[in-house]
C-alpha cells in the first residue's frame, strides 16, 4: 500500500493541467493534476470518466452546456460526451478513467 498526499504531489508538478498517473485499479488509471485557470479544448473519449475536485473550482462545457464543479464534488462525464474545460477552471482534479490501452481494446 502507498499513501499520496495529492494536493502536495498536485502543487509539485511542473505546469497546470498536465496530469500525474499515481496508479491503476484495474483497468482504470487515477491521476492528480494542478488546474491553472487556463481553458482546454475540447474532447470525448470511448469510456467514462470521473473528475473529483478537491480544491478549488472546475468549469466545464459539457455538450454545450456550462457545468460549474466545487470542492468536494464529483462529476462522470457519460462515454462519447464532448467536454471541454472553460477558462477560471484553479485547484486541483483527480481524474479515473480507463487506461488508453483498456479503452482501445
Amino acid at each position: 500500500m502507498s499513501l499520496i498526499n495529492l494536493m502536495n504531489t498536485a502543487a509539485d508538478l511542473p505546469e497546470g493541467w498536465r496530469s500525474l498517473v499515481l496508479g491503476e485499479v484495474g483497468t482504470a488509471c487515477v491521476k492528480v493534476l494542478r488546474m491553472d485557470e487556463m481553458p482546454v479544448g475540447a474532447e470525448r473519449h470511448e469510456a467514462p470518466e470521473a473528475l473529483l475536485v478537491l480544491e478549488g473550482q472546475l468549469q466545464l462545457d459539457v455538450s454545450g452546456r456550462p457545468v460549474s464543479v466545487g470542492t468536494g464534488e464529483l462529476y462522470m462525464v457519460p462515454a462519447g460526451t464532448t467536454h471541454a474545460v472553460r477558462p477560471g477552471s484553479r485547484g486541483t482534479l483527480v481524474i479515473v478513467e480507463l487506461r488508453e490501452d483498456a479503452a482501445s481494446a
